[in-house]
């Protein structure tokens, strides 16, 4: 532990699985103590005990639906009544559902909106007055590439994601005006190796034609994202504040095709 984020006080959404689990053991890691949400208890359950087993007391879990502005107040006070209060949140919950503009249903692109970006507009809400009490507070939103990038068979997620990032300029620019002590930024990863993803893939084929979408040639892992988190939430931070953190092995800046041996 670099103690970079000592005393810190995050909450981490979706903390069960994936992004979210890695985000929350790598904030305990680097001093921070963290409440792990999902609405899955089990889950978060055990992401806060693989925690506490390295750093004991680092961390609670809590039941959480981020849909639900009532859950969000509910989970913010059992913080507060933890921890003391909040200095880092991170809207990580989030789903992706496929399609294109025939295909994808509307209850699932109204599902999209929902845990994508409305979840993150009442957690940024409800938030707000406790980070301010807490002070030098930074909310971490989790936005993806696909926001950034046209794609026709994602035209609900990607929408959602640029939401995500719109919101994000719109919360930081608030919060400044304000003079609250809070910094707003995002986050664009490409792909993750995350259960999130692997419900798309069939086989070692498919994860491979991922890799080599990426100029870099790999998709990310998820310290390759955990890391800007753990940068964006300290105070090493502390000018950045409305930005768009695109880590994404070059992706959008234009897929060119791998040269053959013969063009190199």
């Amino acid at each position: 532990m670099s103690g970079r984020l000592e005393g810190k006080l995050a909450l981490v959404s979706g903390g069960g699985s994936g992004l979210g689990k890695a985000t929350a053991e790598h904030l305990a890691e680097e001093g921070a103590r963290v409440a792990v949400t999902d609405i899955d208890p089990a889950t978060a359950e055990a992401t806060a005990d693989g925690i506490n087993a390295s750093f004991q007391g680092a961390a609670i879990a809590l039941r959480h639906d981020v849909t639900d502005g009532a859950a969000w107040s509910r989970v913010l006070g059992d913080t507060r009544d933890a921890f003391g209060g909040l200095n880092i949140l991170v809207n990580n919950a989030g789903i992706s559902i496929h399609g294109n503009t025939e295909t994808m249903t509307e209850d699932n692109f109204k599902t999209l909106l929902d845990v994508n970006v409305t979840s993150v507009f009442l957690g940024c809400q409800a938030a707000l007055p406790l980070m301010a009490e807490t002070g030098r507070a930074s909310i971490v939103n989790i936005s993806s590439v696909a926001g950034k990038m046209g794609n026709p068979n994602t035209i609900g997620y990607g929408t959602t994601k640029a939401g995500v990032a719109y919101m994000t300029k719109c919360v930081a620019l608030d919060c400044a005006q304000k003079g609250y002590d809070i910094r707003a930024n995002s986050i664009h990863p490409t792909f993750i190796e995350t259960p999130l993803i692997e419900q798309f893939l069939k086989d070692e084929a498919d994860l491979q034609r991922l890799h080599d979408l990426v100029p870099l040639g790999r998709i990310c892992k998820p310290r390759d994202v955990t890391y800007a988190i753990v940068f964006l939430a300290s105070d090493e931070s502390a000018m950045m504040t409305g930005s768009e953190v695109v880590i994404d092995g070059g992706l959008s800046c234009g897929y060119t095709p791998k040269a053959t041996s013969e063009e190199k």
